[in-house]
């Protein structure tokens, strides 16, 4: 009896892992195999505001206000909103000649408050596409153009490439961090706009048509506000797309500790998101709407390295319980599980992942994995913190 438990549980574990898997592997085909032309706009491009939030940011923010300048028009406008900063992030601001909102409110911090600040400050000459870029990005040539043009046209919010690079002298861990980064906001959103579906909104490099971003729930302290926002847009009928040809960027903290943090304080916000979009998944209006359906199955796709270990858990429960005689069913599911994620990854590295993730560092992935098996209960079972959290950066050189 309990053998026939442990095998049924086992089947439905490699059942469930099989939905996530697929979505995964079906998006990064979709990206390798696509091609696609180099998207046609018009012509005329709209008055845009540029939106930076920023919470002490001082070290960088001259550079990345240095990249939005030279891409704006006559009548164009740029402001830095700085929330509760307690170092020169405004004074730099001016001096960098940006419009300047100086927010402070210990109660409710956070990114969304900042941008819900930024948006109201906007209100009395709306434009009609605001880009909201974060204060230590930088944002390469033509984007702010092939954004706003692309907003317009659509009458859809617009998400730019958004890519994390690592320092020049990175570990094997801060490359394999920014593969996975390089599969999560360019691969697999390559992949759902070539298959014809939205995309999440990654964080910075957005790009909003005034009407559907002025009353949008900005105001709020999540992880992981740009996801919750385009999940809240699509839901609404506005699902986001992606725009590849528009680069934003930024650098992975130099040391080991900062790039840690960020990436636990991502992957906790997914986590919380994939909650939510379970949860999505049992309502009944999800299915009447495929564009918000398609973001929701996205995002139910956990981090690469729990999904990786999850699949291994799975062969090694499969495997066990095929030698002590029970049924191979789930032994096959989650190998061939297994086989789909190494050969979508593969893949992906293949055909974008080879000057981020030299070959050599290959063998490092599994291990880089294995690493986080103690990370993950802590961000499944415990508190998420929200709020601004700052990012050691010490030893970065991206000042």
């Amino acid at each position: 009896m309990l053998d026939s438990l442990l095998n049924t549980v086992a089947v439905s574990l490699s059942a469930l892992l099989s939905v996530p898997t697929a979505v995964y592997a079906a998006e990064c085909a979709a990206a390798a195999f696509s091609r696609k032309g180099e998207r046609r706009a018009p012509e005329a491009r709209p008055a845009v505001a540029v939106v930076v939030p920023a919470h002490n940011e001082e070290d960088g923010i001259s550079r990345t206000l240095s990249t939005i300048w030279p891409q704006l028009r006559e009548g164009d406008r740029l402001v830095v909103v700085a929330d509760n900063c307690d170092d020169r992030t405004a004074l730099l601001a001016r001096e960098a000649g940006a419009e300047v909102i100086e927010r402070h409110d210990a109660a409710r911090r956070g990114k969304g408050y900042a941008l819900d600040a930024g948006i109201a400050g906007l209100a009395n000459a709306p434009p009609p596409v605001v880009i909201l870029v974060d204060a230590d990005c930088r944002v390469g040539p033509d984007a702010v153009d092939l954004l706003a043009r692309q907003a317009l046209a659509s009458g859809r919010p617009v998400q730019a490439r958004y890519l994390m690079t690592a320092p020049a002298d990175a570990s094997l861990g801060q490359t394999v961090a920014a593969f996975a980064f390089l599969v999560k906001n360019r691969v697999r959103p390559l992949g759902l706009d070539a298959l014809g579906l939205p995309c999440q909104l990654t964080g910075s490099g957005m790009a909003f048509p005034w009407e559907l971003l002025r009353s949008a729930p900005l105001a709020n302290a999540h992880l992981v506000e740009d996801m919750k926002l385009g999940l809240d847009l699509a839901r609404a009928g506005h699902a986001p797309c992606f725009c590849d040809e528009a680069l934003v960027t930024s650098r992975f903290p130099a040391s080991e500790k900062g790039t840690r943090t960020q990436r636990q304080r991502w992957e906790s916000g997914h986590l919380a998101m994939g909650r939510v979009a379970l949860g999505a998944l049992l309502e009944t209006a999800t299915y009447r709407n495929p564009a918000y359906l398609a973001m929701i199955l996205d995002v139910i796709v956990p981090p690469l390295s729990l999904l990786c270990l999850l699949l291994g858990l799975a062969l090694v429960a499969g495997a066990a319980l095929a030698a002590g005689g029970a049924s191979l069913a789930s032994l096959i599911l989650a190998a061939i599980n297994l086989f789909l994620l190494v050969a979508a990854s593969m893949l992906a590295w293949s055909a974008f992942g080879r000057t981020v993730l030299p070959a050599r560092a290959l063998a490092a992935v599994p291990v880089y994995a294995l690493g986080k098996i103690g990370l993950y209960p802590r961000l499944i079972l415990g508190r998420t913190r929200s709020g601004w959290i700052r990012t050691d950066r010490s030893g970065s050189d991206d000042r």
